[in-house]
């Protein structure tokens, strides 16, 4: 698609944010206010609005709001991180600041990654779709680190190893079968950009897993698994 209508590209974002709020309902079993959080934050209203406006109707200004959201997210997540470091003992306080690095460094991976997996492709629907996948690990992170602040009582949660709960089996079996069929899907000379920032996904899942509930460790598989299986039936279409 070489362009669209303000409608067709209203419709994107409408689809993008269900799909958004669908996965958490999928995903999790948590409590409800994780769910409203994820369905109705003044973030995404604010993205919404900004996709409306005639003036950003091109791709170009569809992904302009996506970039705004993006940068309001990341906001969102440091003050959110701020809140929760201010709760806990200094040991705790190491580890969660262990977890945001791995995070960072994941994401500027995961970044080189997705211009790598996208130059495969051509049309302003893709480079919706990569400003879109660009602002989503943003958006899971931020909402991640409300919910970990919300939800602090002192303790450390005690989630069981993955290969002792199904759900977190399946997922992984899912995750990794798609990371496969995207990396063979790739070009071989961006291969290794694919396996830097999935290197980089399993260093943040490693250092944040032992952090978080089994509920938001799903969350955290279920968002890499949509993410993969995205780029899989994605790169090389043209």
């Amino acid at each position: 698609m070489k362009g669209g209508s303000p409608a067709r590209f209203a419709r994107f974002f409408t689809a993008t944010l269900c799909a958004v709020s669908a996965a958490v309902a999928l995903l999790t079993t948590a409590p409800s206010a994780r769910a409203e959080v994820a369905a109705a934050d003044p973030i995404d209203t604010a993205m919404r609005t900004c996709a409306a406006r005639a003036d950003r109707s091109s791709s170009a200004g569809q992904i302009q709001c996506m970039d705004d959201a993006r940068t309001a997210w990341r906001a969102a997540g440091e003050t959110a991180l701020a809140q929760m470091l201010a709760k806990m003992p200094p040991a705790l306080q190491r580890r969660w600041r262990l977890s945001q690095q791995k995070w960072v460094a994941w994401r500027d991976a995961e970044d080189t990654m997705l211009g790598a997996a996208f130059a495969t492709s051509s049309g302003s629907t893709y480079q919706l779709y990569e400003a879109d996948m660009r602002l989503q690990p943003v958006r899971d992170r931020a909402i991640a680190l409300r919910n970990q602040a919300a939800a602090y009582d002192g303790k450390t949660p005690r989630a069981r190893v993955c290969s002792a709960d199904a759900h977190c089996e399946h997922v992984s079996y899912d995750l990794n079968r798609y990371y496969r069929q995207f990396y063979a899907r790739m070009p071989a000379h961006a291969r290794p950009a694919v396996s830097r920032a999935q290197s980089a996904w399993r260093a943040y899942r490693d250092a944040t897993t032992p952090l978080i509930d089994e509920h938001a460790r799903l969350d955290l598989l279920g968002a890499r698994l949509a993410t993969l299986k995205r780029l899989s039936e994605t790169v090389n279409n043209r």
